[in-house]
C-alpha cells in the first residue's frame, strides 16, 4: 500500500514502527505534506461529543431533571396578554394553602392544628419552601399538654400528578402494580364494595325536618357527639403519619353551581381515584381556592371504635351536613367517597332549585338531551353511551335554570368480564392515569384477566371522563328532551317502550324498578323484583317524592318526555320468554331521540295504564303490546297482576309525605301506578 493517499485512507509504511505490544502504529494521510489551514478545514467525521451537565453533585443533577409547575390556564385580559389573577407571591400562597389544610386537619380539643410542610418526608434532600401550624380557637376546647404529635410535621402530598402518585403507590402500598394497559392495579382491602348499614348522618335540629328518616330511608342516625368522636379518631390517625395525601378539587361543571371540596386521605390509591373521579382544577383555581365547602377525612386503614355509641362494626362512614364533613373509619374502599359526595350533592343541591339525579346523559349533535335512569344490568351505561352522540356523564349529574351538568370529572366502570368487544370505549380507556381495583392479572405480563372473581365481583376502574373519545367537554349541555327509565323486567310483562304523562314519570322515577333473576333453594331460577326510590335510593337524603317533583316541574316547563322502556323479557317470564334484543332497544332508543316516536299511535294496556306505540321502524310489531306477545294469555294477566301487586306494596312506604299542606300531590301520583 502506498504511503501516500490523497484520499485520506490509512497507509501504513514498508519499515513499520512498533507500538507498545509490537503492533504497527496506524497513522493517517491528512497531516502528510499539508500545511496547517488545509487540515483544519478537513474534517474526517461528524463531531457529536456534547458539553458535560451543569452539576457538581448526583443530588445537583437530580434538581436539574423537574422544573417548577406554574399556571397553565391564563385568563385572557382585554388585550391579547395574558393575565393572573393572584397577586400573591407565591411564598404567600404556599402558606396559605397550607393554613388552609392545617385548619381541616385541626382537633376540636387542642388550640392549634397539626404543623405542616409540603413535600415528601422520604426526599430528604428537598427542601420544603414553606410551613406553618394552624392557631385553632374553640370555646369550649380546654388546653391541653403538649402532646406527641404536636412536636412533628405532617407532610403534605398537595394534588399529586397521577404519574407522581403511581410513583408513591408502587413505592409505599403493597399490592400495587403497572397492568400492561398503563393502569394502576390496587387492592381497597377486606372491603370490596360500599358498607350501606356502617354509613350514618348526623340528625340534629336541621337535619331532623329536611331529611328523610324512618322505614325505607338510607339514613340512620348519629348524635354530632358521636360524630366528633370518630372525626377527632380520623385526624388523629391522620397527623400522627409522616405525610398525607391532600386533594382540593371541584364537583359540578356548571361553574355557578360548583362546589369546592378537600380529601384528606392516608393512601395514594385514594388520592389518584379522587384526581380522575372529580373536576380536576387548573393550576390557576388552585391559587384561589381557599377554604373548601365540604372535607373529607379518609382514615379508612384505621378502625372506629366497636364501643363507640352508633356503631355496630368495626366499619363507620359518617356524614354531618351542618359541619359540610365527612368521616370515614374501617373501609378503604375507595367508592365510598364518590357516593359519600353524591349525598352531599343531594342534599345541598335541592336548596338552590337544582335537581341532583342519579342517571346517565348524552346529546345529540343537534343539541338534544337525554337523561337515562336505570338500576344495574338495566343497560343504562350501554344504552347512554352512543359513538353518534356525545357524552355528558354517566352516572351523577345536576339539572338546574341553564340546563344540565355533569358532577363528577371521571368515570367507574365495573370491569368484571370486560372486553373490547362489548365495551370498546370502557376497555380503550384502561391506560395510564386509570385506577383498577381489585382486578386479577398475570404475575409475569401483568395483563388483566377480567374474567377472573378472586378477589371479588365488584372490579372496578375509575378514569378521567376525557379518556372518552365522545366526551363532551365541560360536561354540561341543555334543557334535556328525554327523560328515559329503564327497567329490566324479567317477568316480561312491560312494553318494550311505553310513553308516560308527568304522573306516571313521578310514580315510576320514586318506584325504581328493575326484576333480575335469582336462584331458589331448589335450583329453580324465577324473577325477584327490585325497587330502589329515584333509581338510587342508597344515596338520596330527602323523600323521594321532593325530587319526583322537582323533575316533574322541570320537564314540565322545558317540554321534556317520559319513557318507560324494558330491557328485560317478552313473550313470558324469564324460562318461558326471550330477552328482548338489543338490537331493537337500540332502535326504539333511536326513534326516541330523533321525535319520531312522539308521532306514533298508541294504544293503552290493562292494569298499568302505559301508552305503547303501535308501530316502531325496525321493531316486530308483535313484540310492543305484551298481551300479544304471549302464547300463555290467562299467565299473562296473572304475572301482570302480581307485579302490579308488587309496585302496590312498594309504593306503601311512599304514602305520608307531604309537599304544602295537603296530600293532592302523593295522591295524584299514586293513581298514576297500576290500578285492579
Amino acid at each position: 500500500m502506498s504511503s501516500e493517499n490523497n484520499n485520506g485512507e490509512f497507509s501504513f509504511p514498508k519499515t513499520p514502527t512498533k507500538g507498545r505490544n509490537g503492533l504497527p502504529k496506524i497513522q493517517t494521510s491528512h497531516s502528510h505534506g499539508k500545511k496547517k489551514e488545509e487540515v483544519e478545514e478537513q474534517v474526517v467525521c461528524h463531531d457529536d461529543s456534547v458539553p458535560t451537565v451543569k452539576a457538581q453533585t448526583i443530588d445537583e443533577l437530580h434538581s436539574l431533571q423537574k422544573k417548577r409547575s406554574v399556571p397553565n390556564t391564563p385568563i385572557k385580559s382585554s388585550g391579547d396578554t395574558p393575565t393572573f389573577t393572584s397577586s400573591l407571591s407565591e411564598e404567600e400562597r404556599h402558606k396559605q394553602q397550607l393554613q388552609s389544610i392545617s385548619a381541616s386537619l385541626a382537633s376540636l380539643t387542642r388550640e392549634s392544628g397539626p404543623k405542616v410542610v409540603k413535600g415528601d418526608p422520604d426526599r430528604k434532600s428537598e427542601t420544603p419552601r414553606a410551613q406553618v401550624t394552624h392557631q385553632h380557637r374553640h370555646v369550649h376546647a380546654p388546653t391541653l399538654s403538649t402532646s406527641d404529635s404536636s412536636l412533628k410535621f405532617t407532610h403534605i402530598l398537595y394534588n399529586l400528578s397521577p404519574a407522581e402518585l403511581y410513583e408513591q403507590a408502587i413505592k409505599y402500598e403493597k399490592g400495587s402494580f403497572i397492568t400492561s394497559s398503563g393502569a394502576l392495579a390496587t387492592l381497597s382491602g377486606a372491603k370490596t364494595g360500599r358498607s350501606p348499614r356502617d354509613k350514618r348522618v348526623v340528625r340534629d335540629e336541621t337535619t331532623e325536618d329536611e331529611l328523610w328518616w324512618g322505614k325505607g330511608s338510607p339514613n340512620i342516625e348519629m348524635d354530632e357527639h358521636t360524630f366528633l368522636v370518630n372525626r377527632e379518631r380520623a385526624v388523629d390517625y391522620l397527623c400522627s403519619l409522616d405525610k398525607v395525601y391532600v386533594n382540593d378539587q371541584f364537583l359540578n361543571w356548571d361553574p355557578v353551581h360548583r362546589i369546592k371540596v378537600r380529601i384528606v386521605s392516608a393512601r395514594a390509591y385514594h388520592s389518584l381515584f379522587m384526581h380522575n373521579m372529580c373536576i380536576r382544577p387548573t393550576a390557576e383555581e388552585l391559587e384561589d381556592f381557599g377554604t373548601p365547602d365540604f372535607t373529607i377525612y379518609n382514615a379508612g386503614m384505621f378502625p372506629c371504635n366497636r364501643y363507640t355509641h352508633y356503631m355496630t362494626s368495626s366499619t363507620s362512614v359518617d356524614l354531618n351536613l351542618a359541619r359540610r364533613e365527612m368521616v370515614i373509619l374501617g373501609t378503604q374502599y375507595a367508592g365510598e367517597m364518590k357516593k359519600g359526595l353524591f349525598g352531599v350533592m343531594h342534599y345541598l343541591m335541592p336548596k338552590r332549585q337544582i335537581l341532583s339525579l342519579h342517571s346517565g346523559c348524552n346529546m345529540g349533535k343537534d343539541g338534544d338531551v337525554a337523561l337515562f335512569f336505570g338500576l344495574s344490568g338495566t343497560g343504562k351505561t350501554t344504552l347512554s353511551t352512543d359513538h353518534n352522540r356525545y357524552l355528558i356523564g354517566d352516572d351523577e349529574h345536576c339539572w338546574s335554570e341553564n340546563g344540565v351538568s355533569n358532577i363528577e370529572g371521571g368515570c367507574y366502570a365495573k370491569c368484571i368480564d370486560l372486553s373490547r368487544e362489548k365495551e370498546p370505549d370502557i376497555f380503550n380507556a384502561i391506560k395510564f392515569g386509570t385506577v383498577m381495583e381489585n382486578v386479577v392479572f398475570d404475575e409475569h405480563t401483568r395483563e388483566v384477566d377480567y374474567s377472573d372473581k378472586s378477589v371479588t365481583e365488584n372490579t372496578r376502574a375509575a378514569y378521567p371522563i376525557e379518556y372518552i373519545p365522545n366526551a363532551k367537554i365541560p360536561c354540561v349541555g341543555p334543557h334535556p328532551k328525554n327523560v328515559i327509565l329503564l327497567a329490566c323486567d324479567a317477568f316480561g310483562v312491560l312494553p318494550p317502550v311505553s310513553k308516560l304523562n308527568l304522573a306516571q314519570t313521578m310514580y315510576h322515577f320514586i318506584s325504581g324498578y328493575t326484576a333480575l333473576v335469582a336462584g331458589t333453594e331448589d335450583g329453580i331460577k324465577e324473577p325477584q323484583a327490585t325497587f330502589s326510590a329515584c333509581f338510587g335510593a342508597a344515596f338520596i337524603m330527602l323523600h323521594p317524592t321532593k325530587y319526583a317533583a322537582m323533575l316533574a316541574e322541570k320537564m314540565q316547563k322545558h317540554g321534556a318526555t317520559g319513557w318507560l322502556v324494558n330491557t328485560g323479557w317478552s313473550g313470558g317470564s324469564y324460562g318461558s320468554g326471550k330477552r328482548i334484543k338489543l338490537a331493537y332497544t337500540r332502535k326504539i332508543i333511536d326513534a326516541i331521540h330523533s321525535g319520531s316516536l312522539l308521532e306514533a299511535e298508541y294504544t293503552k294496556t290493562e292494569i298499568f295504564g302505559l301508552e305503547i306505540p303501535t308501530a316502531i321502524e325496525g321493531v316486530p310489531s308483535e313484540i310492543l303490546d305484551p298481551a300479544n306477545s304471549w302464547a300463555d294469555k290467562g299467565a299473562h294477566k296473572e304475572t301482570l297482576a302480581k307485579l302490579g301487586g308488587l309496585f302496590k306494596k312498594n309504593f306503601e312506604v311512599f304514602l305520608d309525605y307531604k309537599i304544602g299542606t295537603d296530600n293532592n300531590l302523593t295522591e295524584e301520583i299514586l293513581a298514576a301506578g297500576p290500578n285492579f
